[in-house]
């Protein structure tokens, strides 16, 4: 058998094998060289703040502010546990504080860094799953000082700690100086506490799931290495304009939802085993099942079946069932995890067969 030339094995190999797409690096080499020229600058002062969060971004606006007020030199990153910066990269010459904002890293990162470093050490969080990886106040070291406060959101707390620290400072003009400029103060103020409401799960605002929505796009915009406008874009957020955005996009998304509801028909979840409810395909409008559902609890309940919205659609050759319910006693999943899928209470979907779709579809 002959030899294929090596061009031809090549060509072959590639055919069969494609080459892999590049992954997404989040430490990035403008991040990295960023450090080092904060290293041969001996900058005194490293923020890095979790990304992509709102909370970790405002942390990172305000401690851009304070530094700014003091004219303290100052290098702010953001820090992804997709793939998150090493000790050795973070270990820059003349380093005396490091702020670990809305995240403490990942365990002994931080005791890992005083050890190498010698730096004093900021975190803020406010998420009950740290508390258990912060150490005991006898064996946490003086230059290490972890802030969490599980009743405020990591930003509000930021907020709050660098707005002080500027109050007691003695200015030689004898001049006060705040953290916000009084035009920005409200505003700023009243997103976050949209933040937090949202941060801490409270949902007290009834507009707090709209704010969220209008607020979700700018999520992109939170790498201050890419996005060098971004602190300029956090100060000119109006919460008032986001929650009309998200009023709105939630409105149309309704309103897009209705239109599919015009073909409904009874659906015996389990072949009847677990009650009926309302269904409707919603083939080529999967990415509306969550409205289309909730709407069809609403009617099913009112038409005297369980408060259940059924929606089936195809997905990649597979037939799907997502269910829904505004129903708060109401458990979904119980149907969705005896055909092998998955969810909440009030929101679960599982793949089903068309042999066993066809034995659930009403009889009437």
């Amino acid at each position: 058998m002959a030899l294929l030339p090596l061009q031809k094995w090549r060509t072959i190999i590639a055919s069969v094998f494609p080459p892999l797409l590049p992954a997404r690096s989040f430490r990035s080499d403008a991040a990295l060289e960023a450090l080092a020229k904060a290293s041969l600058d001996k900058v005194p002062n490293l923020v890095l703040y979790n990304y992509p969060s709102f909370s970790g971004a405002f942390s990172a606006l305000f401690t851009h502010l304070f530094h700014s007020r003091l004219h303290l030199p100052c290098l702010t990153l953001p820090f992804s546990s997709v793939q998150p910066f090493r000790v050795e990269d973070l270990c820059i010459e003349g380093l005396e504080t490091c702020y670990l904002l809305d995240f403490i890293g990942p365990k002994g990162f931080a005791q890992e860094l005083l050890r190498r470093c010698s730096c004093k050490i900021i975190g803020f969080d406010h998420r009950k799953s740290v508390l258990q990886h912060i150490p005991s106040e006898e064996e946490c070291p003086e230059n290490l000082r972890i802030h969490v406060d599980v009743e405020k959101s990591s930003s509000s707390a930021v907020y709050e700690y660098l707005s002080a620290k500027l109050g007691d400072r003695k200015f030689s003009n004898g001049m006060a100086v705040s953290l916000l400029e009084p035009k920005d103060r409200d505003g700023v103020e009243m997103v976050l506490k949209y933040i937090e409401d949202g941060d801490l799960r409270r949902w007290s605002s009834p507009d707090t799931r709209a704010f969220n929505i209008g607020l979700s796009e700018w999520r992109s915009k939170l790498n201050c290495i890419t996005n060098p406008y971004m602190y300029e874009q956090l100060l000119g957020l109006s919460a008032v304009d986001l929650i009309a955005k998200g009023n709105y996009y939630t409105s149309t998304r309704q309103k897009a939802a209705e239109k599919l509801l015009d073909k409904l028909f009874k659906v015996r979840l389990g072949r009847g085993f677990y009650g009926e409810c309302l269904g409707v395909r919603a083939d080529g409008n999967s990415d509306l099942s969550d409205e289309i559902g909730k709407q069809l609890s609403i009617k099913s309940a009112a038409a005297g079946l369980r408060p259940i919205g059924a929606v089936i659609f195809m997905q990649r050759n597979n037939l799907k069932m997502c269910l829904r319910s505004t129903d708060s006693v109401t458990d979904t999943s119980e149907v969705a995890k005896a055909y092998g899928g998955g969810g909440s209470s009030s929101s679960s979907s599982f793949i089903i067969r068309m042999d066993e779709y066809n034995q659930w579809l009403s009889l009437n």
